[in-house]
């Protein structure tokens, strides 16, 4: 039986906070109470931000992410499930570590620093690392999107979901995930209950990344799950279909 009433959707790069919209709706129908914070940076709607670049977010790296939501996560009085998806997926695999949650959620989640990524994805994400660009932030373009989000929408809703989600990114977040030692996870470390979601057809974090990220944790009394969805893209929590995950998810996390 889950022991918290309150979840904490964290977005990941490339999306902000509006993308939980729906599933802090559904949630709440379900009794809870839901918090979706934007990291630092990232506050706003999201055309307004790829016109007008939020000023703090050239600044944001993913130590500043985890800080943020410690933040938060602190003022509540229990400790929340966290679910993260992306980026955030690998954040909440930190708060996990850091003992910020009652049981933690990745989707679709980005590795830690000691874990090598496959080759597709380092191709797909190497332009948000900003190595070879003059520019100061990263903004994917329509044919990025289409590629590495929204591969399995039909080509009409491409176009929609682009302007209704994407948004400007910080290189630093990136830079952060693989070259700061506090982007590295204990597996050895007991934690409370931890699950893991791919998506079969992401673009991003390939699924057969997502089973090497739960097969690392090592811990013989700690709990750790995996589920991949199949056909399923790194917009998991966007495309048609994202009430069964949500629902998933639920369901385990009821069921402790």
């Amino acid at each position: 039986m889950a022991t918290s009433k309150t979840i904490v959707l964290i977005h990941g790069n490339f999306v902000n906070n509006k993308s939980w919209a729906a599933w802090k709706s559904h949630y709440e129908q379900k009794g809870y109470t839901v918090h979706t914070p934007a990291n630092p940076g990232h506050d706003g709607d999201p055309a307004a931000l790829r016109q007008n670049v939020h000023p703090d977010l050239v600044k944001t790296g993913f130590v500043d992410v985890v800080n943020n939501l410690v933040r938060l996560i602190d003022s509540l009085p229990e400790k929340p499930l966290i679910i993260g998806h992306s980026m955030a997926g690998m954040a909440s695999m930190k708060l996990l570590e850091l003992g910020k949650a009652s049981a933690a959620v990745s989707i679709d989640g980005a590795p830690p620093k000691n874990v090598f990524p496959p080759f597709t994805t380092l191709k797909a994400v190497l332009p948000a690392f900003g190595f070879l660009s003059g520019k100061p932030f990263f903004m994917g373009s329509r044919a990025w999107y289409d590629k590495c989000f929204f591969n399995t929408l039909p080509e009409q809703e491409r176009g929609p979901a682009f302007d209704r989600f994407a948004v400007p990114e910080s290189y630093k977040v990136s830079r952060e995930l693989v070259l700061n030692s506090f982007s590295n996870i204990d597996f050895n470390k007991p934690h409370a209950p931890l699950l893991f979601i791919g998506g079969g057809s992401d673009n991003i974090f390939p699924p057969s990344l997502t089973k090497t990220l739960a097969g690392k944790y090592a811990d013989p009394g700690s709990r750790v799950d995996l589920k991949v969805f199949e056909g399923k893209s790194h917009f998991i929590c966007g495309e048609p279909g994202w009430e069964k995950v949500a629902d998933f998810i639920l369901d385990w996390y009821e069921k402790l």
